[in-house]
């Protein structure tokens, strides 16, 4: 199992940037004989951390390692502080470009990636699950995949939020920043249901989505509107719960069972 972290100079985030990285590109035969994931090419997975989180979430809180070795999936992980993977004007501020389109074409070229679509996915937990139906609408003809978990899909919480207020996570300033105009913010791109309704609206195809919750999340409700926006919308994708909290317990139950479904869908 190759595994690794490396820097590079992005032109989206004006700087240099970390990644981690594990490929299963020298796991001995015996190791793998009877899987059938090592009968067919490697497929690749982004993982996008959570707010506070960065490149190393997924590999040491997380599975990454078991991913790549029980589905032959090299396994690419980010870090873009805590901007929900989302464009900004400001010069190295482009951290939805970062996620969804340089980061992809660097691994790609540097590893020797498929660059197909349908070996190609993204998934993330709490606003890195926001990411990763973000990221995965806007670039759909990357991704053949969306693995969300726990979403922070805050969008309507924050719609019109004024000057002055502040939550438990953040303040006013910090979400106008990140989102942009929140009178606007639900017709805007940074609203994932606009970018899916473009997507169905122009007869592109869309990736299949993945999502999960735990019952005891405080996200819940934020996801069951994107899940009745899925519904309603007669998309193809498959949400799942069950007893859990905002935690690596819940998260790493789960993403194997994301992979597992976005494997079957090709």
């Amino acid at each position: 199992m190759a595994t690794g972290r490396l820097r590079y100079y992005s032109m989206a985030q004006f700087g240099q940037v970390n990644i981690a990285y594990v490929i299963p590109n020298d796991i001995p035969p015996i190791m793998t004989q009877g899987n059938p994931h090592f009968q067919r090419p490697m497929k690749t997975l982004y993982l996008l951390h959570g707010v506070s989180g960065n490149e190393s979430d997924w590999e040491y809180n997380g599975i990454a390692e078991d991913i790549a070795g029980r589905y032959n999936m090299a396994v690419i992980m980010i870090t873009a502080g805590n901007n929900f993977y989302l464009d900004r004007k400001a010069t190295g501020c482009q951290y939805g470009t970062f996620a969804g389109q340089e980061v992809v074409e660097y691994t790609r070229k540097l590893f020797g990636l498929s660059d197909k679509k349908e070996d190609t996915y993204i998934g993330g937990l709490s606003m890195g699950g926001f990411g990763a139906l973000h990221t995965g609408l806007a670039y759909s003809e990357t991704f053949g995949g969306i693995i969300a978990l726990s979403s922070a899909l805050i969008i309507h919480e924050i719609n019109g939020m004024k000057p002055g207020f502040q939550n438990d996570i953040a303040n006013y300033e910090y979400y106008a920043e990140v989102f942009g105009d929140l009178d606007k913010l639900e017709e805007s791109d940074a609203n994932p249901e606009v970018l899916y309704s473009r997507l169905k609206a122009q007869g592109k195809e869309i990736p299949p989505i993945y999502m999960a919750i735990g019952t005891e999340d405080f996200l819940y409700e934020h996801n069951q509107i994107m899940k009745k926006f899925l519904e309603d919308n007669k998309a193809d994708f498959i949400y799942e719960e069950g007893p859990g909290i905002h935690d690596w317990v819940f998260w790493n139950n789960y993403i194997t069972k994301g992979v597992e479904w976005i494997l079957n869908k090709h």
